[in-house]
């Protein structure tokens, strides 16, 4: 955002641009902190979310290279988000190719060239040669160890490092189903009946405010009745389940996505174990348990 400029010129060495306003006002963020911020330009190439038309990314460019406080670093493309265009070897050759013009047009080596995110895997294990493609900016691949395209799960990569872990609130008599299809509270009066089948419902202490809840997959036993704002009905056979118990969920990564964002979820790290002898600012770092 244009209100983030000063602290994405503090604690970044690049950023991924596309609005000439935004460049101008890191290069003036840049000046006033007396360093040089680079500039990775995207580019459009069919997935239809960010990008510079190909058509203008050598004047833009021309415009960071003639621009005090900023650099030009490297160009960059997306696919496989919003309009689900898949990359491919064909895109690739695209994309070097406009390095290869861009350098031509404005003077300095692109330093990088980011040919996509965890969609473009398939390629670049696939090929012998990436031409300039030197970089792919990797995320739901080495999270949850699954090709985001097709959900297969990548040879060598875990699909279980995350776990989200909800407690139940309620295992009681459950309701059937209201008397009447109205919202008259006369006339849907609740009507509870004791549990007569091996599935017995209870509620979690999660819902759609916490995690996409359509990302979440069942644990043995369990099957997903409803969810609200904050309440996740969950029928289950699992009759050792009671109020304070734990329930288990892997989660895809829109799932994950929400949840690692939600502010009532804590984050608890397990197993991490960091590098010996590495210092910061404040010392030697300590094991990280709680975030």
């Amino acid at each position: 955002m244009l209100s983030q400029v000063d602290d994405v010129v503090q604690f970044c060495d690049a950023s991924y641009n596309t609005e000439k306003s935004m460049i101008a006002a890191l290069a003036a963020a840049a000046l006033r902190q007396n360093t040089s911020h680079g500039i990775i330009l995207m580019v459009e190439m069919g997935d239809l979310r960010e990008g510079i038309m190909p058509q203008d990314i050598g004047q833009i460019g021309q415009l960071v290279v003639d621009m005090p406080g900023v650099a030009l670093k490297g160009i960059g493309a997306n696919f496989a988000c919003l309009s689900g265009m898949a990359p491919s070897a064909a895109k690739m050759q695209a994309l070097t190719a406009l390095a290869n013009e861009v350098e031509g047009q404005c003077g300095p080596f692109l330093e990088k060239v980011s040919g996509g995110n965890s969609a473009n895997l398939p390629w670049a294990f696939s090929v012998r040669t990436t031409g300039r493609v030197n970089d792919l900016r990797i995320g739901e691949a080495i999270l949850l160890g699954v090709d985001p395209v097709t959900g297969d799960q990548i040879g060598g990569l875990y699909r279980d490092a995350f776990t989200l872990v909800a407690e139940v609130i309620e295992k009681d008599a459950k309701l059937v189903r209201p008397l009447a299809d109205s919202a008259d509270l006369s006339l849907g009066i609740i009507q509870l009946v004791p549990a007569t089948s091996e599935t017995t419902r209870i509620i979690l202490a999660l819902g759609n405010q916490d995690v996409d809840v359509a990302g979440l997959t069942m644990p043995a036993g369990g099957t997903l009745v409803g969810a609200t704002s904050d309440h996740l009905v969950i029928g289950t056979t699992d009759q050792k389940l009671c109020v304070g118990s734990e329930m288990r969920f892997r989660m895809n990564y829109s799932a994950l996505m929400r949840a690692m964002a939600a502010p009532d979820i804590r984050t608890l790290l397990k197993n991490d174990r960091p590098r010996s002898q590495v210092n910061d600012a404040y010392g030697p770092k300590k094991h990280l348990v709680l975030v």
